[in-house]
């Protein structure tokens, strides 16, 4: 017997997506803008986008983009980096902190749906046999990139 599990996979990493695309939408959001909100607000210092483009393996006119797209609907803004002028380091404002709680939040309701009648073994049997998968394909897909252009 044969399974699909990539099938499966992507059906549910779709219901996942879509409940987070309608939760962005209320405020006028992209998946990928709320991708950059969600980088923003787990850093420790405000990167520059050249961060954000290495984060996310992506161009600068993409990267640029998306910034211009945020600081437009007053999500984040610009700022010199004090010791370098050629930097400008990025600062969420205060849409884009409830934005990232309303992100936060539709993460926990999500993951809360996919194990809601799962009894607290089987949770823990699915995180582990997750984690064992993404193991099986070599871990991150960023770890891999980074290996493979290093052959």
């Amino acid at each position: 017997m044969s399974t699909s599990y990539g099938h499966s996979i992507r059906i549910l990493h779709w219901c996942a997506e879509q409940t987070m695309s309608n939760a962005l939408a209320e405020m006028d959001l992209t998946a990928a803008q709320g991708r950059i909100i969600g980088f923003l607000a787990h850093r420790e210092s405000p990167p520059c986008s050249r961060d954000i483009e290495e984060a996310f393996h992506l161009s600068h006119p993409t990267v640029s983009g998306l910034l211009s797209r945020l600081e437009k609907k007053d999500f984040l803004e610009f700022r010199p980096d004090d010791l370098d002028r050629r930097c400008k380091r990025i600062y969420l404002l205060e849409k884009g902190l409830k934005c990232h709680e309303l992100i936060h939040k539709t993460i926990h309701t999500n993951e809360q749906a996919i194990v809601s009648d799962f009894t607290e073994e089987e949770k823990a049997q699915f995180a582990h046999l997750l984690n064992r998968a993404i193991d099986n394909m070599g871990g991150s897909p960023c770890r891999r990139k980074k290996e493979e252009s290093h052959d």
